[in-house]
């Protein structure tokens, strides 16, 4: 049984401030890595995995972690001790209970559960460009009843205009069970639930970011396989939108019949690639999230 999906998700490009909220003399800095001869923007896997929470908390999906915004330091709040067959959250993402007297007064409940959701770095697509904003925050003043500073401040912030391309992994199996190997009654159920959560993924940034970016896919490779690695470039989108790994879905490569496309890059694409493909097996969607949503209903025999 093909087990495993191994997805690369594109976004829209748009201006992007999304950091961590540190700071060098008023200067935000967008966090980078360098890849080649430039540098390129990030947003970290746990960002997007706490977005992810977000909305599957909207969705009313039983969740046992919350995050409290009222502290004066990043702070969550747990229902109760983990329970993965009662939470969808515990389930999805895991968990690690460190308070060893906690863990003595839930003997028999685990202590620490591996996500089922291996993610990584979302990467800009296009270089930073060492660009930035300025703006000027005014002091508060006349009969204001408390001052953040005496003097207005001038505010430096890095910005660049990118989409950005992330991987994500789900284990189908994992995906299912629950305790001891045994079925979870929920866990096909909450897995679809966060596929299609990353097909709206919204609401992601650093500690302080106030700007609005998408991560929903503008267009998705992926493939539904029972090999343990993607097999392709899990960064394989070019700065054009295109993926040209494309090319290898060819009996001889890369199983055809193994991949889920959608999204721009099939609306984009030739008449002559769209029957190549299609008769090969290749499934293609204009809707990137359709391409996720059957992937996954594949790999979960939904």
């Amino acid at each position: 049984m093909k087990k495993n999906l191994f997805a690369t998700v594109l976004t829209y490009a748009a201006p992007s401030s999304n950091y961590r909220g540190e700071s060098e003399e008023n200067r935000t800095i967008i966090q980078k890595i360098t890849r080649g001869d430039h540098e390129f923007a990030v947003i970290s896997p746990e960002a997007m995995r706490n977005a992810l929470r977000e909305i599957l908390a909207k969705r009313e999906l039983p969740m046992n972690r919350r995050r409290l915004h009222d502290e004066d330091q990043l702070a969550v709040e747990y229902q109760a001790y983990p329970d993965a067959s009662k939470y969808a959250d515990d389930f999805l993402f895991g968990h690690l209970v460190a308070d060893q007297a906690e863990v003595k007064k839930n003997k028999g409940k685990p202590a620490k559960r591996d996500s089922i959701l291996r993610m990584n770095m979302a990467v800009a697509l296009t270089p930073y460009r060492y660009d930035a904003t300025f703006h000027q925050s005014p002091v508060n003043a006349g009969a204001s009843p408390w001052k953040n500073a005496s003097t207005s401040a001038l505010l430096h912030r890095e910005v660049t205009y990118t989409a950005f391309q992330y991987p994500f992994a789900l284990n189908f199996q994992d995906a299912t069970r629950g305790a001891n190997d045994k079925p979870h009654p929920n866990g096909a159920a909450w897995t679809r639930a966060l596929v299609a959560a990353i097909g709206e993924l919204s609401g992601v940034a650093g500690a302080h970011a106030r700007s609005l970016f998408e991560m929903a896919p503008r267009s998705v490779v992926a493939r539904l396989t029972p090999r343990l690695a993607a097999g392709f470039d899990i960064y394989g989108f070019a700065s054009d939108g295109s993926f040209p790994e494309l090319a290898r879905l060819r009996p001889a490569d890369l199983p055809p019949d193994e991949f889920y496309v959608g999204g721009e890059i099939v609306r984009a694409m030739s008449d002559a690639e769209r029957e190549r493909l299609t008769a090969a097996g290749a499934r293609l969607f204009d809707s990137a999230p359709k391409a996720l949503d059957a992937a996954a209903a594949d790999g979960l025999g939904a």
